[in-house]
Order: structure tokens, then sequence, then C-alpha cells
């Protein structure tokens, strides 16, 4: 009967709700670049949005970046999607609720990590948000398509 123990493949679930942001700039210089959030379907993203239900659909991309947290943010997967950001992919594009760039080729990509948690009532009431968030770390530093004649990164 397993009553005492967890079972199925998500028998127990993290405490805290870590989440990869994938952001990209047109700024030649990734060091003092503005940076832009790529929106997901499915993913927390713009704080104020409120969470989506999306059953009985399955949003694989989403799904996979819920796993890069607990420490497969170098899958080859991942690495593939950021370069098909890199080249601006429109069927990858299309996979994404935004893309911050209208299809054009920001010359750089990162993803950083995020603590997510809800906002207490309090704070709802105040900022009009759903999420906070805190900045963890970057996970994967700028990145760029290799270029003829380019020595940087």
């Amino acid at each position: 009967w397993q009553l005492a123990n967890a079972y199925g493949a998500f028998g127990t679930v993290t405490r805290e709700r870590i989440e990869i942001v994938v952001e990209g700039t047109t700024d030649e210089d990734p060091d003092a670049a503005t940076w832009h959030e790529y929106a997901f379907k499915g993913k927390p993203g713009d704080l104020r949005r409120i969470p989506r239900q999306f059953a009985p659909y399955h949003l694989r991309l989403d799904w996979l970046m819920w796993f890069l947290p607990l420490g497969h943010a170098l899958e080859d997967w991942f690495t593939g999607f950021l370069v098909k950001l890199l080249e601006a992919d429109p069927p990858v594009l299309r996979l994404l609720a935004a893309d911050p760039f209208a299809g054009t080729r920001p010359p750089w990509v990162r993803a950083v990590s995020y603590r997510y948690r809800f906002t207490t009532h309090a704070e709802f009431r105040r900022s009009g948000a759903r999420w906070s968030r805190d900045r963890r770390r970057e996970v994967i530093g700028p990145v760029a398509l290799r270029r003829p004649g380019r020595t940087d990164r």
C-alpha cells in the first residue's frame, strides 16, 4: 500500500521554486547590457501574471525547464535551445509566450536563476504582483554565436 512512503515519479516536490529565466540582449557588450526576458507560456515570468491552467495540454518546453534547477542546466537540449534563440528560429520562438526581440537575432543570451514565491495578501494589495522573486545566480553566462573575426567569449 505504501501509505507512509513517497510513490510515483513525483513523490516529493522541492520546498523552493527555483526558476531558470532566459534573457537576451541586443547590446554588443554583455557586461554593460540591458537584458530582456523570454516569456514562457506556463512559467511564472511576469510577476503580475496569474498562474495559468493548461490541462489537458502539456507544455513540453516549460516542463523541461522545470528540471533545470534540479542540476541539469547544461543538458544538450538546453544548449540547443539557447542556440535556436540566438538564431531567432521561428519554430522555437513559437513555443514561447513572447519574444522580446520580435523575431530578430539577439547577439547574446544567458540563463539566470531566481527563487519565486507567491506574494502575501498585503504584498499583492500594495504592488499588484502575484509573484515575488529574488535573483540567485547566473547559471549560464552570456553566450553568443561564433562570428568570423570575433575573438571575445
